[in-house]
């Protein structure tokens, strides 16, 4: 029997590069596709602790919003011209090589092994498991990016475009179908409730300041880790009365709480009213 037909494809990666002269770089993403096929896949790392080891000061936000740019152009423009779409969608800190043949069994196999071989860092490299905050995020990510709405979405949305000038709190993430504007946090209930009263206080003058500005109204949304996940049972009265009060905080101020396990939910939701 003869082995798997493997695709001729070919790839380019992207590198982030922040001093052209010194020329250090790390791989951050790949960009993938099959000859003949004027569709392009694009991924970058979700894992950005090697580029924050050669650049503290890296804008890691700015490069996920340039993931989805790039997703965006490949999409509405799979006939374009590839090398205009990525100049005019890249940083000056990210360079691209040139493209290497591949022989792949599928993009999406050939992705997850290009991704393993140059960008994400070797298991002995990896980052500890993500927690708190961070694990929420992640999740969160996760599942808007298996319903295909990840791109479609506002991210780290400034509260000082609704409350006032100096405002330093960022939402994770939203979006506006119709007239409610649909906005997610994170909120991590371990080790403290610093982050939920912080929301809490924050949440009146962030809904005002949408029904001004955007003349809709607001649901926002706690994401919080199940309780079981930071210890907060009966075994440990005191933590689950922790649990328990940041909760309730939030709810007295009409947040919407729901936990990790109800993303997929929410996800789908946001399909949905999205149209994907």
């Amino acid at each position: 029997m003869g082995g798997i037909e493997r695709r001729e494809c070919e790839f380019q990666l992207l590198r982030y590069v922040p001093d052209a002269v010194r020329n250090e770089y790390v791989h951050i993403g790949v960009i993938l596709r099959e000859q003949g096929n004027p569709r392009a896949e694009v991924r970058f790392t979700r894992d950005w602790r090697r580029v924050r080891c050669l650049d503290s000061d890296a804008d890691t936000a700015l490069l996920e919003a340039m993931e989805s740019e790039l997703r965006r152009r490949l999409a509405e423009e799979p006939g374009g011209r590839l090398m205009q779409i990525l100049e005019e969608s890249l940083s000056l800190n990210v360079q691209m090589t040139e493209p290497k043949a591949y022989l792949a069994e599928s993009l999406p196999a050939g992705m997850e092994e290009l991704m393993r071989v140059y960008v994400e860092p070797p298991p002995r490299e990896r980052s500890p498991r993500l927690s708190g905050r961070a694990a929420i995020q992640s999740r969160m990510r996760l599942e808007f990016e298996h319903a295909g709405v990840w791109d479609l979405l506002r991210k780290k949305i400034a509260a000082s475009e609704y409350t006032r000038p100096g405002d330093p709190l960022r939402i994770d993430v939203g979006y506006r179908p119709n007239g409610v504007v649909r906005m997610f946090h994170a909120v991590s209930l371990d080790p403290g409730l610093e982050m939920a009263k912080v929301l809490a206080f924050s949440a009146a003058a962030l809904r005002a300041g949408v029904e001004r500005v955007e003349k809709a109204q607001l649901e926002l949304t706690a994401v919080i880790e199940p309780a079981a996940r930071v210890g907060a049972t009966d075994e440990d009265p005191e933590r689950l009365a922790l649990y328990r009060f940041g909760v309730e905080t939030m709810e007295e101020h009409h947040i919407r709480v729901l936990t990790t396990s109800d993303m997929g939910r929410v996800a789908e939701t946001a399909r949905r009213e999205l149209r994907v």
